[in-house]
């Protein structure tokens, strides 16, 4: 059973960083993507950043090229969401994400690609 924990949420200022963190597990192969989408109250999912696990590409949404940074680590089975020039309108729920389809470059930055999530951490930009 496919299982998504994330970590690292919590308050900072406009402008700072932080990064978030997603232990994978049950995974069977090495052919799956973690994504990252975050959820504003009242507003729809929305797609952050995917890495393959297995190659290593990497993919991100508009609203965060250039600040955002999505990376593996091997050894601890861990996909980091480096956050920098954080934004006031940007707080929310963070969610990681597995997919276990077939690789799908099309439909990546779509919720109904993914079939596990974690339970989401919080992340408030505030000064």
């Amino acid at each position: 059973q496919l299982q998504l924990v994330e970590s690292g949420g919590g308050l900072v200022q406009p402008g700072g960083s932080l990064r978030l963190s997603c232990v994978a597990s049950g995974f069977t192969s090495d052919h799956y993507v973690i994504g990252w989408f975050r959820q504003a109250p009242g507003k729809e999912r929305e797609f952050v950043a995917a890495l393959s696990w297995s190659g290593g590409s990497t993919y991100y949404g508009d609203s965060v090229k250039g600040r955002f940074s999505i990376s593996r680590d091997r050894s601890r089975n861990t996909v980091h969401l480096q956050m920098n020039s954080l934004k006031p309108e940007e707080p929310a729920v963070y969610y990681c994400a597995a997919s276990v389809r077939p690789y799908n470059i099309l439909a990546i930055s779509t919720t109904k690609q993914y079939d596990s999530w974690g339970q989401g951490t919080q992340v408030t930009v505030s000064s």
